[in-house]
């Protein structure tokens, strides 16, 4: 493989204009310039299925795509026309649109399972307008989220569970509790713990690298009947991953309210709130009962998010995105698992999870996990043409990208193995290593876990 140099002297000079103007120098802690090798955070200018570049005009085959929000590709020509179409119409009106009812009918078509569904702009403010809805329909106020699972809000009822839980009031951290995922034992604890306490139980049904257990996510269905908590599934991820109709689809149980995001717009602006219409009507103008203050917002319903949606439930209902993004993703772990084994690596770099939501690990030369070799391998990565903190893929992921792929990381897995056996990464790392994204300090000093 010929070496591209790359160079990012206007990226680190726009990184840097941007912390000066932006707390954190980025609008999402996991774009942070600490999540990348310090001299490389390069700064997008473009993007093209699943190819992006740089403001030093570097070409990169990009992972994650979006934080998991894009799998049409970026710049998907279908999604962009229909989103020209809806700005050139209007994008906000002082009545509900026409775009509100065919994104409505069409969701509801493809997510069965839910009888009523209302949009937003982000995932935070549609799980948290859950928890209002699970309260008000049980007269509960504790909430039990899973705690080996990452993240669900950006709002105090989770934060307060997180390592930044600073400026949250103690009273309101206090009403958040926490179980195990895959142990169901753990969740009957918690309910014993707290008896008729707890208004829901929020959790994705699955993760990129963690399957449900035979027979689990029907347990916690039936202790949701059972006890009275509303069910949350967080479909953020695996809704249009997983499945067009979420992973309550693919694992066969429903829950009573879900959310949705990411990848509903092709990293367009718009997520949605759905379930029992017993429970979105307390939202709403057909009911007896004291109503919920459920996501009123201005931009909620603008036209280009919804038109966006609309795209790519089109998309996916003319060609299966999904078994395109598995069979790619299988090819993509073969590839790289035989790139990896080629430079005696094996035991410290592991390709794992779904294949349409593939991840990397990395361990140091003890065995143990470790934040200065992932930087080492992202580092490396970069050099030769990939951006990716993940392997999350795309439809638009085309054989040549996983040939790319595939060279880059034979490349990082060479200079990788010169480390193991040096028993450090000095020498090999320019900079410092990378930090977890949610962490309470940000001093270098701290970066370290």
């Amino acid at each position: 493989m010929t070496e591209e140099k790359r160079v990012f002297t206007r990226s680190q000079a726009a990184q840097a204009r941007l912390h000066e103007l932006v707390p954190g120098g980025a609008h999402t802690n996991a774009r942070g310039s600490d999540q990348y090798p310090e001299a490389m955070t390069p700064i997008i200018t473009r993007g093209q299925g699943a190819r992006v570049w740089d403001v030093d005009d570097n070409w990169f085959v990009e992972y994650g795509m979006g934080l998991k929000a894009v799998t049409l590709g970026h710049a998907y020509e279908p999604v962009v026309q229909r989103v020209s179409e809806a700005a050139a119409a209007g994008v906000n009106f002082s009545r509900p649109s026409v775009w509100e009812l065919e994104a409505a009918e069409r969701f509801l078509q493809m997510v069965p399972t839910a009888d009523m569904v209302k949009f937003a702009k982000n995932g935070s403010d549609v799980t948290t307008a859950a928890i209002k809805l699970a309260r008000a329909a049980t007269g509960r106020d504790l909430v039990a989220v899973c705690r080996t699972q990452p993240f669900f809000s950006v709002d105090d009822w989770f934060m307060a569970t997180s390592a930044m839980p600073t400026g949250i009031p103690q009273a309101v951290r206090d009403l958040t509790v926490s179980f195990v995922f895959n142990d169901i034992d753990s969740l009957r604890t918690l309910l014993a713990a707290h008896p008729g306490r707890i208004a829901a139980v929020v959790m994705e049904a699955a993760t990129g690298t963690v399957e449900p257990a035979p027979g689990y996510l029907e347990e916690v269905r039936a202790l949701a009947d059972d006890d009275g908590f509303v069910l949350v599934f967080d479909e953020m991820i695996t809704g249009m991953r997983w499945s067009a109709a979420g992973a309550q689809s693919v694992y066969g149980v429903t829950p009573d309210l879900s959310t949705w995001g990411k990848a509903l717009g092709n990293g367009f602006s718009v997520s949605a709130l759905a379930g029992k219409r017993s429970l979105m009507e307390l939202g709403g103008l057909n009911t007896d009962e004291a109503r919920v203050f459920l996501l009123s917002n201005t931009h909620g319903a603008e036209t280009t998010g919804l038109a966006a949606y609309l795209a790519v439930a089109d998309a996916y209902a003319e060609r299966d995105v999904v078994g395109i993004m598995q069979a790619q993703g299988e090819k993509l772990r073969a590839a790289l698992t035989n790139a990896v084994a080629a430079a005696g690596v094996s035991d410290h770099i592991a390709i794992f999870g779904r294949p349409s939501a593939l991840v990397f690990g990395t361990k140091d030369h003890e065995g143990q996990p470790s934040q200065a070799f992932r930087t080492l391998f992202i580092q490396e990565l970069l050099r030769h043409g990939v951006l990716g903190q993940s392997l999350v893929i795309s439809a638009a992921h085309t054989d040549d990208d996983i040939a790319v792929t595939t060279d880059a990381v034979a490349a990082a897995s060479a200079v990788y193995a010169d480390a193991i056996a040096a028993g450090t990464t000095d020498g090999y790392l320019e900079g410092r290593p990378v930090a977890p994204a949610i962490r309470e300090f940000a001093a270098p000093r701290r970066l370290e876990v």
